[in-house]
């Protein structure tokens, strides 16, 4: 059940609770409340942070301003001058109580890709890491069945659960600067699709020429949390003309 609490207990509050019992509410500052569902992301924390935050949406106390999703938690903000930890804790286990937490129908994406080598420079070393070959890790890639878990670091930054775990690999052990806009990058059993050229210690893998970032200030990325991607090849020419 979303509301169950195992007893309580606020993680934060600097009252050590063994175990830790979930949901735990932490206070941000003025103006925030940290709601944790566990200490491990499963696909299963992720659908109940994703249900809190559409809950929200639909059913705003006053006072909040928005709710920001991550693997296994949830940050709300609220406007103190309106509202307080209290109440938003509060409004929060409210609807975490109810049985029908609203759904909201998961867009699916098509990503296009070039694995050509000069926009792949990783490729190679991926493949000798995994002892794959890089037909073989292009392959596996194009199966992953991909799910946006959340943003973060930097704009339009979509991290997507679901690669598949052949491919799986720790980061670098040092960053690369100038890593160009559009790299597809993975990671452990991360993949995202880079918007602006930035350092990274993911491996780039390809390039795609997806536009990420809208431009429309209702609607900034082209995708949202809870949406599904799957990557489809695309060959030079094709990358050229949609770059």
């Amino acid at each position: 059940h979303p509301g169950a609490t195992g007893g309580g207990g606020r993680c934060g509050s600097g009252v050590l609770v063994t175990p830790r019992a979930f949901p735990c509410f932490t206070s941000i500052a003025e103006h925030g409340l940290l709601v944790e569902f566990a200490d491990r992301f499963t696909p299963a924390i992720t659908a109940r942070v994703r249900a809190l935050d559409h809950a929200l949406t639909a059913a705003p106390f006053p006072g909040y301003l928005e709710a920001v999703p991550a693997y296994v938690s949830l940050l709300i903000r609220f406007d103190p001058l309106v509202t307080d930890h209290a109440e938003a804790e509060a409004a929060a286990r409210h609807l975490l109580d109810r049985a029908d937490l609203p759904a909201r129908t998961p867009q699916r994406h098509e990503i296009s890709v070039c694995y050509d080598p000069d926009l792949a420079p990783d490729l190679d070393s991926v493949a000798s890491l995994t002892g794959l070959s890089t037909d073989a890790v292009i392959a596996a890639h194009l199966a992953g069945h991909y799910e946006v878990v959340m943003y973060g670091f930097a704009p339009g930054y979509a991290y997507l659960a679901g690669v598949p775990e052949p491919l799986h690999l720790p980061r670098k052990a040092s960053a690369v600067r100038g890593v160009a806009a559009g790299s597809v990058l993975i990671a452990g059993p991360q993949c995202l699709v880079s918007t602006l050229t930035m350092p990274t210690g993911w491996w780039v893998i390809g390039r795609s020429p997806a536009r990420i970032l809208t431009g429309d200030s209702v609607r900034p990325f082209l995708f949202d949390v809870g949406d599904y991607l799957r990557f489809t090849r695309i060959h030079r020419a094709a990358y050229e003309a949609q770059a």
